[in-house]
């Protein structure tokens, strides 16, 4: 029942990255029901996904109308929410929240009152409770929703959306041009990612290593940092035996 957000600057590996995203969730959890929202997306890069992914993909790619990403995005959410209502776990990965931000501020017009790069007041109330449908059911299952926010396009709207949602979310994974073009990948900023209250998700001794990890991970540059880690995991062939080597060093020490 998260809210994550996937920060990511042009050309960082983003759409790769909700592939390898949804590849592990078919892989680990075949139960749970994916689906993916793109809007405003390149025509090729729909056609990607629908043979990427296992799952349902609903497009409303850029040739469309402004009419079709609001209509789409909103009988998607409220699919997940029947779903989820159902008893079943649902994952949407939405590419990106801030085409669709920038769609819903056209679809509202001007209504007299703009914020800083012509956003207007009333555009993100939307897309904002769209987002925040995420979440676990009581008496049902789960809606988790995975968003992509684009960040450092020039764009005085595009930063703006972010940091309107950057507050909304309980997950942030945030990409690094500098990763990118060292062809570092995936290219994740760590010291910048992050899952609040992730004490409830994790059990006592992955946080103990988890913990460990970010604290020598901290004392190094992120280009070095990300360089490092991934090298060492790709010599172990799962997370768990990484983390008995941390716990092991922990209680060594």
């Amino acid at each position: 029942g998260q809210r994550a957000l996937i920060v990511a600057p042009p050309r960082t590996g983003k759409t790769i990255l909700l592939q390898h995203i949804s590849l592990g969730i078919s892989t680990n959890f075949p139960d749970v029901k994916l689906m993916v929202l793109l809007i405003d997306e390149r025509p090729e890069e729909v056609t990607d996904m629908c043979r990427s992914v296992d799952g349902e993909v609903f497009a409303s790619s850029l040739d469309r109308d402004i009419e079709s990403h609001v209509r789409l995005s909103q009988l998607v959410i409220e699919r997940c929410k029947r779903l989820a209502e159902m008893g079943q776990d649902v994952v949407l990965l939405m590419d990106s929240i801030t085409r669709l931000a920038r769609a819903f501020n056209k679809w509202v017009g001007n209504t007299g009152r703009t914020m800083s790069g012509g956003v207007d007041i009333k555009a993100l109330d939307i897309p904002k409770k769209l987002f925040a449908t995420a979440r676990l059911f009581e008496e049902g299952g789960s809606l988790t929703i995975v968003g992509t926010a684009l960040i450092d396009t020039g764009s005085r709207m595009d930063e703006l959306i972010f940091q309107e949602f950057k507050g909304t979310g309980n997950m942030e994974l945030v990409l690094d041009r500098k990763l990118a073009d060292r062809r570092i990948w995936p290219a994740i900023d760590i010291s910048q990612s992050g899952t609040r209250r992730e004490e409830k998700l994790l059990s006592p001794e992955v946080l103990r290593a988890v913990t460990m990890l970010r604290r020598t991970l901290s004392t190094m540059h992120h280009v070095d940092a990300m360089e490092q880690l991934t090298a060492k995991l790709g010599k172990f062939k799962s997370n768990q035996e990484f983390i008995d080597l941390i716990s092991g060093a922990q209680v060594v020490d």
